[in-house]
């Protein structure tokens, strides 16, 4: 079964809202092993997703709609149904009695603009929505299934769990299987290079299938396969996987929700060690990154944002001579900040980034950054030219130095 999606909604298309239901109704249509292979974003215009709804029943087995179906003058899905399956519009005295017994139970009075949400297309069913009050709607144009849900994430996630997917499923005769990926997570070689090596495996590769995914610094590799059950998918992807760790070797770091973060709070929590930072070009990026982690207090001490160089003499120790010297994008001056940090903290283990994020040039080109990694085996610094603007640069700054932690403390360092 070939399951699309259409997100409606102008606020998507202006980018004011990221369409993270896109991602979890996918997530839930592989789990299920149903086929899904585009996604579409329309505009709160009749027109538009009349035309929409139409070209997706036209290719689709199933279209889930999320989106348009609230109370205001806006929400323009069910009308959208309506004209599309070419059906008049009913009201439904039964659910308007269920909306007024819903606000009377929260002491309010219901604004009548809410009984747009008893009208449906003739021929639909009515999905019900525990969590509000705009109810799903299910409706058969041509062979093409269409649902409507809320595209209010706590409202649509538990319809399509709970009503949506066991249709399909059941439409499919329950035969779909599933679609099991795995991620394998690398950082030290660039997407071309690590599909240079891998290439002969993409190239062979149709169940398991392999993408090449490139963000903040690293590269990911995911692998999928379909099979009638999760333990038959691992079984296909299981030589799949081993025969890419042993290519790529240590540029394999983690699989799955396994980030460098949570990889370098789970290295010092093994070794009894705590973890500070300072930062200056990054901002506070990498101790973001830390304590994004659940549990991450166990093992990260504390950070320090010294952006200018006196805030780098009072909070860091550095000294004046050392930022005279050698200035403040130096190894000398990150080591220095490193070193404070591990003492204000009391911390084995202390990382410093300092550098010229852009536009403009701070005693070095834009992309230049420095970072120093201090452990009780040793210290080291590494100047880095990072491509892109500020904000690209500071990403991979962060990410730079969350793997230079992760290299120290496995005692391989970085390579140059």
């Amino acid at each position: 079964m070939n399951v699309e999606m259409l997100a409606v909604g102008t606020e998507l298309l202006l980018g004011q809202i990221v369409n993270g239901n896109a991602a979890d109704i996918g997530a839930r249509l592989a789990e299920a092993g149903l086929d899904h292979f585009r996604q579409t974003v329309v505009g709160d215009n009749l027109e538009r997703i009349v035309s929409a709804i139409g070209e997706a029943a036209a290719r689709a087995d199933a279209l889930i709609i999320t989106g348009g179906i609230g109370p205001t003058q806006d929400d323009l899905t069910r009308d959208a149904l309506a004209r599309a399956a070419g059906v008049p519009m009913h009201f439904s005295d039964e659910y308007a009695d269920h909306l007024r017994r819903w606000w009377e139970r929260r002491g309010r009075p219901m604004p009548e603009t809410n009984l747009r949400q008893a009208e449906y297309p003739e021929g639909a069913t009515m999905i019900p929505n525990e969590k509000g009050t705009a109810p799903g709607l299910r409706l058969r144009i041509g062979t093409c299934w269409v649902f409507a849900v809320p595209g209010v994430p706590q409202e649509m996630l538990p319809m399509v769990e709970a009503h949506i997917i066991p249709f399909l499923v059941a439409e499919a005769g329950g035969t779909g299987g599933v679609i099991v990926s795995r991620l394998l997570r690398t950082w030290g070689e660039s997407e071309s290079r690590i599909a240079e090596l891998l290439g002969d495996l993409y190239d062979a590769g149709t169940n398991p299938t392999l993408a090449f995914l490139a963000s903040g610094g690293e590269i990911k590799l995911r692998l999928t396969a379909r099979a009638h059950s999760g333990e038959e998918a691992d079984r296909l992807i299981a030589p799949r996987e081993e025969e890419i760790r042993g290519r790529l070797g240590s540029l394999v770091f983690g699989a799955g929700d396994d980030t460098v973060e949570r990889v370098v709070l789970r290295a010092c929590t093994e070794a009894g060690l705590t973890l500070a930072t300072a930062e200056s070009a990054t901002g506070g990026m990498v101790a973001a990154a830390l304590t994004s982690v659940p549990g991450a207090s166990a093992a990260f001490a504390g950070g320090v944002v010294a952006y200018s160089g006196a805030a780098k003499v009072a909070l860091l120790g550095v000294t004046p001579e050392t930022i005279a010297e050698h200035g403040l994008v130096s190894e000398e001056t990150a080591l220095a900040m490193a070193r404070g940090a591990a003492r204000r903290f009391a911390a084995g283990v202390a990382v410093a980034v300092t550098g010229s994020a852009g536009p403009d040039a701070l005693e070095h080109p834009p992309g230049t950054i420095v970072i120093a990694v201090v452990t009780p085996s040793g210290e080291r610094a590494r100047l880095l030219r990072l491509p892109g603007d500020r904000e690209r640069v500071r990403t991979y700054a962060t990410t730079a130095a969350l793997h230079a932690i992760r290299l120290a403390l496995s005692g391989a360092w970085w390579q140059s």
